[in-house]
């Protein structure tokens, strides 16, 4: 399971088993080991190889098919499907998102959008609100100290 994770990542990142040993500072053949299941990596190499693939400990050590893997989204990033635009502008946020992120019906959200990448940003408002609160509470303390 890890080992042909090790394996599928290695190769989706474009890595040889020598670079990826390099980087993980074992040798080609403790990789292979990994990569065959004759050995298991320490959770200090995992943490790397995690570092390293931008994958969680979680998402490296599961059991996945190998599709799962090739489809694995960065680290602290998720990718939940497309969503169609209705015609006021009404998007229905996926089951998946929505139970992760605990959105329940008449949550109040903040839509952000940067006119660079033409993205678009849905947070809660409660974290945003107190992120604000602590934005504004801190350049009262800075303006008290001068």
């Amino acid at each position: 399971m890890i080992g042909m994770n090790i394996r599928v990542l290695r190769k989706k990142n474009k890595l040889s088993q020598e670079q990826l040993a390099e980087k993980v500072e074992v040798s080609r053949q403790t990789i292979a080991k990994w990569e065959n299941g004759e050995a298991l990596p320490d959770i200090y190499k995992c943490k790397l190889l995690g570092d390293i693939f931008q994958v969680t400990l979680d998402q490296l050590s599961r059991n996945m098919s190998e599709e799962e893997v090739h489809h694995l989204a960065p680290k602290g990033k998720q990718f939940f499907g497309v969503v169609k635009v209705g015609e006021r502008g009404q998007v229905v946020i996926p089951k998946q998102a929505r139970e992760m992120y605990r959105i329940h019906a008449g949550d109040k959200l903040v839509v952000l959008g940067e006119d660079e990448t033409k993205g678009i940003a849905v947070l809660k408002s409660e974290h945003f609100l107190e992120m604000a609160d602590l934005i504004r509470e801190t350049e009262v303390a800075e303006d008290d100290v001068e």
